[in-house]
């Protein structure tokens, strides 16, 4: 018998989801571990609707088919220009910190994704384990075509996944994270994260953001030194829907990929040489910070005075802290990543990593 999960809450922003709204508390009801006697806490922050979200949730939790969590429904109507998924999202989660705090569990697990997203039983049990050996983690997103799949949208979303894995193999090349090691995804966005409540506090809480909200948390998290989980045991299906609810999100990025099969649209991605220069140079930050970060060799990286007292060493837990603070000073005077695309990206990183392997072996 599996033991008991401990204290968690998963936080969830929901805009006009009457319909998959419901589909999603089902899962997280299903989740393993949890009982009506041991119920799993969940937040909804319910904003600005004008569907029905808020009858659809209360009708299926009259029906006793939610028995097995404890629902905190938040109406909310937010002005214009607050009412996107950051604050709905910060909303979210910051109440769900509080019931912890409330309970006696400031340590407990904060989890959040997307109304639109669908869960496998055991996506928080998963999200837990990852947790042993970080401080936030980012869940796979799986396209979800709910049963409409186009094979050559398809056979393009693969395409681009190659590309990313094929990054991902660069940097497992180069600079390995000790802390995510291989098979890892790269995904880490409000479709799938999990973090303790007393980090959650201690960085500040999610950003309000109207788009970036989830990347903006992960990176304050990595600038305390938080160890990030890309764990292939914890994924979830997104919906591959092309009108969403949040602006500059996945449904804006599922548009321009049915553009680009259906009508020829470019699709141009940073070239090969671009990731290869920023693992190098992440890779030397970190052994500078590990050789113990002479200033000699910090300004050869690139950093000047107003750069270290930014960074504040000092105060710099670990390498993982450094590196991030270090690589955001220099990354904002890169300019833009040069582009190609996606095929001449395929072919060059193929080629790259081909080439270091052999080297490695040789």
């Amino acid at each position: 018998m599996s033991a008991r999960p401990g204290p968690a809450v998963v936080c969830i922003p929901a805009r006009n989801e009457a319909e998959r709204l419901p589909r999603l508390l089902r899962a997280l009801a299903a989740q393993d571990g949890f009982s009506a006697d041991a119920p799993l806490r969940v937040v909804i922050v319910v904003n600005n609707c004008t569907d029905g979200t808020v009858e659809a949730v209360r009708a299926l939790e009259g029906s006793g088919a939610l028995s097995t969590l404890a629902l905190r429904l938040i109406e909310a109507t937010f002005p214009a220009a607050e009412a996107h998924v950051g604050t709905a999202r910060r909303r979210a989660l910051d109440v769900g910190a509080a019931w912890l705090e409330s309970d006696g569990a400031p340590d407990g697990v904060l989890l959040t994704t997307d109304a639109d997203a669908r869960l496998a039983q055991g996506w928080v049990a998963a999200n837990l384990r990852a947790l042993e050996g970080a401080e936030i983690v980012g869940g796979r997103l799986v396209i979800d075509d709910e049963g409409n799949a186009d094979p050559a949208l398809a056979a393009f979303h693969a395409r681009v996944e190659r590309y990313w894995s094929g990054v991902r193999a660069l940097e497992d090349a180069l600079d390995p994270p000790p802390h995510d090691p291989a098979p890892r995804h790269g995904d880490h966005t409000g479709g799938s994260l999990a973090l303790r409540a007393s980090l959650y506090r201690a960085v500040g809480g999610l950003p309000p953001l109207p788009r970036g909200e989830d990347n903006a948390l992960v990176g304050a998290v990595q600038r305390a030194g938080g160890r990030l989980r890309h764990c292939p045991d914890v994924a979830v299906l997104v919906s591959a829907r092309t009108a969403g609810r949040a602006e500059g999100g996945m449904a804006t990025e599922m548009l321009r990929r049915a553009r680009v099969v259906r009508e020829g649209e470019a699709y141009r991605l940073p070239v090969a040489a671009h990731w290869e220069r920023i693992i190098l140079r992440r890779a030397a930050l970190r052994r500078a910070y590990r050789e113990g970060a002479a200033p000699s060799a910090l300004h050869a990286l690139g950093l000047n005075a107003e750069d270290l007292a930014a960074i504040d060493l000092p105060a710099c837990p670990n390498d993982i802290a450094f590196v991030e603070r270090a690589h955001a000073r220099l990354e904002a005077r890169d300019g833009p990543a040069p582009e190609c695309s996606l095929d001449d990206a395929l072919a060059a990183l193929d080629t790259l990593v081909a080439a270091l392997r052999r080297d490695r072996a040789a």
